[in-house]
């Protein structure tokens, strides 16, 4: 069996930044490459930090006034982000205003992290606030000036 390279492979990780992209569109579903740390740059988000801000990410847009129209939240497994999956119905400059609201909620945040008990979580030791809190802020920081223009990969 032959098969194709998927579109996400496709992208030159040399040239991509930092930010917030529109890596695909099937249907009415949108998924957004959020790209926390530069590819292949040598930094990458630790995985207790990655943990604990997925927890946080997920847990904020799924009670969401847009939480019906939430598909997915998860970690890019090369650890240099997010995938964030939406419905159309979420233009995308409510997306790019839902993760900067999110980057708000986390950097705010204090208390025990939802979904952090080893009944709800399988690998529940592996978690760290301050780092997601890191994390959030220099996303926050990324995304201030950023554009729906600026979602579309300029490679």
């Amino acid at each position: 069996m032959t098969m194709k390279m998927i579109k996400s492979f496709q992208v030159d990780h040399d040239k991509l930044t930092k930010g917030m992209y529109v890596s695909r569109i099937d249907g009415d579903c949108i998924t957004y490459d959020i790209r926390m740390v530069t590819p292949n740059g040598g930094v990458y988000l630790e995985n207790d930090g990655l943990h604990t801000f997925e927890h946080l990410f997920a847990t904020y847009v799924r009670n969401s006034v847009f939480s019906d129209e939430i598909i997915y939240v998860g970690p890019m497994g090369c650890r240099t982000g997010f995938y964030f999956i939406t419905r159309d119905s979420v233009s995308r400059q409510q997306a790019l205003e839902l993760v900067r609201e999110t980057c708000d909620f986390i950097i705010g945040f204090s208390g025990e992290i939802p979904g952090s008990q080893r009944r709800e979580c399988g690998n529940y030791l592996d978690h760290s606030l301050p780092k997601a809190q890191l994390y959030a802020n220099d996303l926050k920081n990324v995304l201030s000036g950023w554009t729906v223009g600026q979602m579309e990969y300029q490679l």
